[in-house]
Formats: structure tokens, C-alpha cells, sequence
């Protein structure tokens, strides 16, 4: 099962979500492993918990939002 593919959705403004159990790299070297259902990675950055996403994107895009009711 460990050669199994993997579905990997990337979303448009949010995580990469990669369903099945997955082994992660990081830049480092070091490997994270997470056996979850579908694992969300962030895409944007802002994350406190890399490489797993803690929806730190979706304070970007109320800011943003914000931001334009203001004008």
C-alpha cells in the first residue's frame, strides 16, 4: 500500500490536500509523517504548524475583504 499514488488537490486560495497516509520532506531533511485521512499542507506561508496547515490563509482573505468594505 506504501506505493499506492496519492490524490493531491490543490485548492485555490487555501491548503494542498493530499488524501491518504503521507511521509513529508522538509527542506531540512527532516521527514514528517502523518497518517491522517487527508492531510492539508500549506500553500500560503502563514502557518504556525508547517508543513500542516493551521488556516492562517483565511485571515488573509477577511483582511483583504476588510480592507475593500472600507473604501
Amino acid at each position: 500500500m506504501a506505493d499506492a499514488r496519492r490524490r493531491v488537490v490543490v485548492t485555490g486560495e487555501g491548503p494542498i490536500l493530499v488524501h491518504g497516509p503521507v511521509d513529508i520532506e522538509m527542506p531540512d531533511g527532516e521527514r514528517v509523517h502523518s497518517d491522517r485521512p487527508v492531510t492539508a499542507l500549506c500553500a500560503c506561508g502563514r502557518t504556525a504548524h508547517l508543513p500542516f496547515c493551521d488556516t492562517s490563509h483565511r485571515r488573509r482573505v477577511r483582511d483583504a475583504e476588510r480592507k475593500e468594505d472600507d473604501s
